[in-house]
């Protein structure tokens, strides 16, 4: 699933970007003390930084649709029971156990405008997370529990 979405800037990743940098240049044009232009100077460097590297949106490869992502952590002992769940009704699927482990993990790729969902089961293998159930497309009113 992960090569299916990539990461992309969304317009608040550049709406950040594009503040601080303008309040930098102001900071900077001001003819005021040296601590403003200091503060101008990283104002704008900041913006910069951000701009070139805060991507928080993912966009899907085969629909060009642009998707915000959860993430949810279970232990590996849960895996048949999240299976079962995210196969037949994924609002069924138990949170307790939430946040109490992280062999498994779910990605939930979400669109609030279209009310698509996109969620895979992951199991972490040493050193990286792999794919071990297939990728399940919801409507947003059947998977509400997942993207909160």
């Amino acid at each position: 699933m992960e090569e299916r979405f990539s990461r992309v800037r969304s317009a608040k990743d550049i709406a950040i970007s594009v503040v601080l940098l303008a309040a930098g240049i102001g900071l900077i044009v001001t003819p005021d003390s040296v601590p403003l232009n200091i503060t101008g100077y990283t104002l704008g460097v900041a913006g910069l930084i951000l701009f070139f590297v805060m991507k928080t949106s993912y966009r899907d490869s085969e629909t060009g649709e642009v998707m915000k992502k959860t993430e949810k952590y279970f232990p590996a002992s849960r895996s048949e029971s999240i299976l079962k769940a995210l196969s037949t009704d994924p609002q069924s699927l138990d949170l307790n156990e939430e946040n109490k482990g992280n062999g498994l993990k779910v990605d939930t790729y979400f669109n609030t405008k279209t009310g698509h969902v996109f969620t895979q089961l992951f199991e972490y293998i040493p050193y990286k997370y792999e794919p071990c159930s297939p990728v399940y497309s919801y409507d947003i009113s059947k998977a509400e529990k997942l993207i909160k």
